[in-house]
């Protein structure tokens, strides 16, 4: 299986202010490209040839895992938003984040908190246990909660690739305008 970057469902300048078009080809187009270009070349003529990105993601290590896993991060970080899209969750999910986390509010505080004091590089994400739990967690480099049995729900990228070109050395800020952009009717569907 050869895989293969996805386009994106909106052009690059729709996610503006939040991330610039700058952003978006340099991110997306340079660094996505590299990483699953890299995951093409690591798996051919072996057992992972045959696998889904989650089986390569859970089941492999050093370098190959890196790029599986920032390959999968990267489409998954960008395809949560959408700059029309519903700016905050409803139903099952909100009932679920009004019960782990007290509010919306408090939600975007504490996962903003964890974007910003994670040290170095790597991703803040939302995910839920079998039981539809929710947890914040930190997943330092390429860091992703599958392997930790966890269901991805909602992810924010804190490489400074991510956010240098539009905030220079302000992480807080843009994790911040992200919200903007979130898309939670995705995010819902993820959860449910």
């Amino acid at each position: 299986m050869k895989f293969i970057q996805p386009k994106l469902p909106f052009a690059p300048d729709a996610l503006a202010p939040a991330i610039s078009a700058r952003t978006v080809e340099v991110h997306y187009g340079k660094h996505e490209k590299a990483y699953i270009d890299t995951l093409n070349s690591l798996i051919e003529g072996t057992p992972f040839a045959d696998m889904s990105l989650e089986q390569i993601i859970c089941e492999s290590d050093g370098k190959l895992f890196n790029n599986a896993s920032q390959a999968w991060n990267h489409i998954f970080y960008f395809f949560q938003f959408f700059p029309e899209g519903c700016k905050a969750p409803s139903g099952k999910l909100a009932e679920a984040i009004d019960r782990d986390f007290g509010s919306f509010d408090e939600f975007k505080k504490k996962f903003e908190e964890a974007g910003t004091t994670l040290f170095g590089s790597g991703w803040v994400w939302l995910s839920a246990d079998t039981d539809g739990r929710l947890f914040i967690t930190q997943g330092g480099n390429a860091g992703n909660p599958l392997t930790e049995n966890l269901r991805p729900l909602l992810t924010f990228d804190v490489w400074e690739h991510a956010y240098y070109l539009d905030y220079e050395n302000r992480r807080a800020e843009y994790l911040h305008n992200l919200w903007e952009i979130v898309d939670w009717d995705i995010i819902g569907m993820r959860y449910e």
